[in-house]
């Protein structure tokens, strides 16, 4: 009996031990990712980060979702309704929409939605962004429209943005087929995605009409023009999920011309007059090469007269908004695009004045707690994973 109690207890000692080394492990691992030349992240962020950029998890975000969506609910728990079609555009071409709506007569505010992705093929359609598109929906009980406007290296500029603008023009005239209501039209985007739709909120006004309630820009690309930014100089790296590579790519094929670097419609930061555009809520996050363009916008709409509300997300990267599903900072992201949509479509939307950018820091108090558990977890695994790959090769 002393023997198998002595097996036993060497048996829980060297379990702990083991548990001990790893867990110990983990946290030299968590640490090390941690720390960057650009700076300390925080600890989700690093363990998202290192499993993207070693390739041990695909940065795919696809939600596949049937017509009626269970997972996405609007106002008062009913299901949200989707539709997928083809709208003609300039050229005897055609482009697709995916709607995602609430049930009931409505009419209901109408939020253009255009998807990022570098304005080039293969880097992001309506597909990759639908999970945000859906939880507008829901969040906002709007109508929510994606567009997939026309990409290079097929279609260089100014088809993206004839395109989306030949969508709001459709969504004006079809709004009652889909109860939306088109005195009530938002756009909204995240980054090349963001670029457009200011550009929409250009465009509108310069073509009277429609008149828009409010944009929406998610670290949004400004200016194709050689500014010098700090954030473009130290995050271009491509480890913060958008490099200096793609920016020139995305350049060289969308805008060949340098005569269309300039262009409001490129280029809105170099606009001469942004009077008269809608409230803007703009979001930026820290470890971003976009960071500073976009905030170099706000400043300059609020320049201009238009309400602005801006924000940067310490502590997280370009396209953070995407990872709502796993990343805390993400979630406030698209609360507060939430809020900021339900105000302006209510008519009760108010901006600080003078401007000021707004810093959101990263999670804290039971939210930091539940992060950095989660990071643990996901790290353990990435661990796991990175030893069973080394012995099957």
């Amino acid at each position: 009996m002393k023997r198998i109690k002595r097996w036993l207890k060497n048996i829980f000692l060297l379990g702990s031990l083991l548990i001990s080394i790893l867990l110990i492990l983990i946290g030299v691992s968590i640490y090390i990712w941690q720390n960057t030349d650009e700076g300390r992240l925080p600890a989700k962020t690093a363990v998202i980060l290192h499993a993207i950029n070693n390739n041990l998890v695909a940065l795919d975000i696809n939600i596949r979702v049937p017509k009626i969506v269970s997972g996405g609910r609007g106002v008062g728990g009913n299901p949200l309704l989707r539709e997928d079609l083809y709208i003609p555009v300039q050229g005897d071409s055609q482009i697709p929409l995916r709607i995602y709506r609430p049930q009931g007569e409505g009419p209901f505010p109408i939020v253009m939605y255009y998807h990022g992705g570098a304005f080039l093929r293969g880097y992001g359609d309506i597909n990759t962004h639908d999970n945000i598109v859906r939880s507008l929906a829901a969040r906002t009980n709007s109508v929510v429209i994606a567009v997939g406007y026309r990409v290079a290296p097929d279609y260089v500029f100014p088809a993206a943005v004839e395109d989306s603008y030949a969508a709001i023009k459709w969504a004006v005239q079809n709004a009652e087929t889909f109860n939306g209501d088109e005195n009530t039209i938002s756009v909204a985007g995240d980054s090349a995605g963001g670029n457009i739709a200011t550009v929409m909120a250009l465009m509108a006004r310069d073509r009277e009409g429609p008149e828009l309630t409010s944009q929406v820009l998610m670290y949004p690309l400004t200016t194709f023009l050689d500014v010098s930014l700090a954030s473009r100089e130290i995050y271009d790296s491509g480890y913060y999920l958008l490099s200096r590579t793609v920016m020139y790519r995305a350049r060289d094929l969308y805008t060949p011309e340098e005569w269309m670097w300039s262009s409001p419609y490129a280029s809105p930061l170099q606009a001469e007059n942004l009077e008269g555009l809608p409230p803007a809520l703009i979001i930026t996050a820290e470890f971003d090469p976009l960071r500073d363009e976009g905030e170099a916008y706000a400043e300059r709409l609020a320049e201009f007269g238009v309400s602005v509300r801006a924000t940067r997300y310490k502590g997280v990267m370009h396209g953070f908004v995407s990872l709502y599903e796993i990343m805390q900072s993400g979630q406030y992201g698209l609360q507060e695009v939430s809020g900021f949509l339900r105000q302006a479509h209510q008519g009760t939307l108010q901006t600080p004045d003078p401007y000021q950018l707004q810093v959101r820091q990263p999670p804290q108090g039971f939210d930091r707690v539940r992060e950095q558990t989660e990071a643990f977890a996901i790290a353990a695994y990435l661990l796991g994973r990175s030893g069973i790959n080394f012995f099957t090769q």
